[in-house]
Formats: structure tokens, sequence, C-alpha cells
């Protein structure tokens, strides 16, 4: 098991970090200014300097890193990119800065591998540019969505046309102003084979009957100019061409579309983990109490330590799942890729806690990303699959390779959980 990256992923990787330091870090703060973090996201506007970024970013070359066709993309492996996606991660605006941001990175996947040259043509094209965002709409807010086979939306053929039926929310990124098509999935054919009765469908956002009720807020905030919708499907009509690869293939889609998706979570929040430990270790050598640095008193060192600990330990497993996807895919990684799903999101929330807990109040203002970070991490505990499900899926691979006999009585998943979230 080798974790060295390729000569081409290692000068991509201090290209992306200068410009990070020099241009993206910088821009933070006036990125939020220009943001309208309120209900009505029809007053959301993209910050002018998001699009200068990306301007920048397209023009020298840093664009599309997430992509391992080289059709498209500088074609590099998911060990190549992880260590991009981790320094990416340290900024929660740097992704979309080039082009590396869910849910268009998982739509866009999808289009490269199930897509028809029509559908390549007038969508991934614009995605793969930068010209427009996409959105995600799976999980409904009627049904248990950690159990995708409750879906209750309907996508049934018409003649030439699929009708579309049905509720969703957690559509991240359906309130950008430059939210052009979804992904749509529903069922098709409920007395089908339990994983052959839905479809994915591309449905342009403007079609009639499609209609976004509200913007759904975490822990208070809209995350303007992204957003989480809900949205209702009312009699919608689009071309039976629109289905992705033919009906009956939503699950096969999803399990193409979520492992690599959950992996680029964890490198992005390994990253979140690192800013968060720095901001940490700053403010316990810059604040005084009690005639002592912070990082003097009580068991702050054991923090400190504890951090660093955790954060290796997690890279380590990361970096693991994602070298076996790229030697057997998804598939040969799926108890990796829930592992990863399950411990990074919790040891980068506990380490985010000691760095709130060590800023005090200030920890828990908007002065610093410590909130924003918790806010969105935490809800990446349930994203893409709550970490249940996970579990689940962990213990039946384990226990089936000490009791094959008697395994089949283990409640838990067929295949990879398909959690719908706010982040597809």
């Amino acid at each position: 098991m080798d974790f060295t990256i390729s000569p081409l992923a290692e000068d991509y990787r201090r290209r992306l970090t200068e410009f990070i330091q020099e241009h993206v870090s910088p821009a933070e703060a006036p990125y939020y200014r220009d943001v309208s973090d309120v209900a009505d996201w029809r007053t959301w506007k993209q910050p002018r300097i998001m699009e200068d970024l990306k301007a920048q970013a397209r023009t020298l070359g840093l664009w599309n890193l997430f992509l391992p066709d080289k059709r498209h993309a500088p074609g590099l492996t998911n060990l190549d990119y992880a260590p991009l996606a981790e320094t990416m991660g340290r900024s929660a605006i740097a992704s979309e800065v080039f082009n590396c941001s869910a849910p268009d990175t998982g739509n866009m996947e999808v289009l490269v591998k199930y897509g028809s040259e029509e559908q390549k043509e007038r969508w991934l094209k614009p995605l793969l540019s930068g010209e427009i965002r996409s959105a995600f709409c799976m999980t409904e807010p009627a049904i248990a969505s950690s159990d995708a086979t409750n879906m209750q939306a309907t996508a049934l053929v018409e003649g030439n046309e699929v009708v579309l039926n049905g509720r969703k929310w957690w559509a991240s990124g359906i309130g950008h102003p430059n939210c052009r098509i979804l992904i749509f999935m529903g069922l098709s054919d409920p007395n089908a084979e339990k994983y052959r009765r839905h479809s994915m469908i591309l449905v342009p956002l403007e079609t009639a009957g499609v209609k976004i009720e509200r913007m759904v807020p975490v822990f208070g905030g809209y995350d303007a100019p992204h957003g989480h919708g809900e949205v209702s499907f009312s009699n919608v009509r689009v071309p039976v061409a629109n289905i992705i690869a033919g009906p009956g293939r939503g699950f096969e889609i999803a399990q193409g579309r979520l492992g690599p998706g959950r992996i680029h979570h964890c490198m992005r929040t390994l990253g979140a983990a690192e800013r968060a430990l720095e901001l940490l270790c700053r403010r316990s050598l810059a604040r005084v109490a009690f005639g002592k640095r912070l990082a003097e008193l009580g068991g702050n060192v054991d923090v400190i330590a504890n951090a660093r600990i955790m954060i290796e330990q997690a890279r380590l497993l990361t970096l693991k799942a994602a070298w076996m996807i790229d030697q057997a895919g998804a598939k040969g990684a799926k108890s990796e890729i829930s592992q990863i799903k399950v411990a990074v999101p919790n040891i980068a929330l506990s380490i985010i806690d000691q760095a709130i807990q060590m800023h005090g109040g200030a920890g828990v203002s908007d002065d610093f990303p410590l909130a924003g970070m918790y806010s969105t991490i935490r809800t990446l505990r349930i994203a893409d699959g709550p970490d249940e499900v996970h579990r689940a899926l962990i213990a039946k691979l384990e226990l089936l390779r000490y009791k094959p006999d008697t395994c089949s009585s283990t409640k838990a998943p067929r295949s990879e959980p398909l959690s719908g979230s706010r982040f597809h």
C-alpha cells in the first residue's frame, strides 16, 4: 500500500496552496459580507468576488481537479486528489473557486459515467465550465430517507415523456442564482425488483410544475447563496431522453455517485479539522489567564496532543480508502468508505468543539469560522447516510468474515447506504 502522490498531484497541491493563501483566504471576509443569508432565496446573489476567483483559477488550470476522467480534467486518482481536497477544505468557499464543490461534483460524475451524448452536451459541458450550478433531489420529508427504498416520489413514463410527482428536501444548491439543472430520483416501476424500481431524471429548474417551496435553515442559517431547498414536483413533464442511463437504474447510479462523494467530504473535513487545530493552538498561545498561557492550563496540552493523533489516524484511514477505490473501485472499499464517513466527521467535530471552547465567547460568534464549521460538519453525520447506517454496514461486512453461515440474519443494508443529504 503506497500513499505517495504523483509529481503531477504534488505540483497541483503546491499551486493550490499558494492560490488559496494569496487569493481565497483574503476573500473570505468580503465574500461573506456580500452574502445575504436570509430566508428569501429569491434575493440571493452570487458575490462578484467568487466569479473573479473562479476565472483566475480556471486560467491557471486549477479546475475540475476532482474528476479522474482525463477528457475533462487533469485525471488525478482518488489518492492524488485527497491532499488537494484537504487543502480546499480549510476554507468554506475554496471548493467552489476550483469548480470542485458538491453537489456539482457528484452530478458531473454521474453525467460522465452514465449520461448520453445529448445530456453531456446540454448539461455536462456548462457544469464543467462553471457556467451553471446544479442540485440533487433525493431525500423526502415524509419518509425515513436513511432507507432510500422508502422513496415515494414518482417518475412514471407516459409515451415520450416522464411525469414527476412528489416532494423533496435538502436539495442543496437549489437556491443558487446559477442553478439550472436538477437530478431527480423517483419511483418508476413499483413492481420491479427492489433495487430496479427507481430512476434518475434530469429536470431543468424552470420546468413547469417545479416549485421551490422554501429554503430549509441549518442551525438557524440559510447557507446563502447556496441554500438547501424543499421542492415540490407537480405533474412535471420532461422528455424520456432526460432519464439517465434508462429506467430502473437509479440505485446503480446512486452507488456510483456516492462512493467518491463520501470520500471527497471526508478529505475536505480533514482540512477543516486542521484549520480548527491551528486556530486552537494559536489561541492557546496568545491568550493568558490566571497568569499562564491557555496552553499551560488544565488538560489543554492533552487536548492538543489528542487532536493531532486523531487527525493523523483519520488521514491514514482516508488515504487507505482512496487507494482502495483506485485499485478496486468503490465496491472494493465499502467498509473503508463507511469507516471514514463515521470516523472523520466525529473526529473533526471533537476538535472543532475544543477549538470553540478555547476561544470562549468568540468561538461561537462569526468572528471566527468555527461555528460555521461545526454546523456544516455536524450535518455531515447525517448527510450521505447517517452514522448508524454506515456502522450497520461495517458490522455486517466484518461479521461475514467470521460467520458467513449465520450473518444473513444481521440487519444491515444490502449495499452502500444511499441517504440523501443537504450536500447532494
